[in-house]
């Protein structure tokens, strides 16, 4: 992504409550993040754990080559468009299982977005 863009985004974005990380490990993650620090589990898969933390939900996905920090998620109205917005933008998207699209801002961070 170059420049500055003139005009009003053609996608329209919310952020929500919703959070996600990426470990190596999900059993040792369920122990510190129910044990220590008292999530309540909201659902699990082989890959992913879904833990209530209160104001955030907390995905924390089994990743063994990546370990993301932090993914902000966003609520758009239409995955596809806004997809294609983004990459059309310059931004790295990746679509995942569960439905929603990663992406790198021109900083390189990863956020979540996801049809809402």
């Amino acid at each position: 992504m170059s420049g500055e863009q003139a005009g009003p985004s053609k996608v329209e974005s919310k952020s929500n409550t919703k959070v996600a990380i990426h470990v190596p490990d999900l059993k040792v993650a369920r122990a510190f993040y129910e044990r220590v620090m008292g999530f309540r589990m909201v659902a699990r898969t082989a890959d992913c754990l879904e833990l209530d933390s209160g104001v955030l939900r907390l995905y924390v996905n089994w990743d063994e080559k990546n370990v993301h920090s932090f993914v902000p998620s966003f609520n758009v109205p239409e995955l596809a468009s806004a997809n294609k917005h983004l990459t059309e933008a310059g931004c790295e998207t990746v679509e995942l299982e569960s439905g929603g699209v990663y992406f790198k801002d021109p900083f390189g961070l990863v956020f979540d977005i996801i049809q809402r």
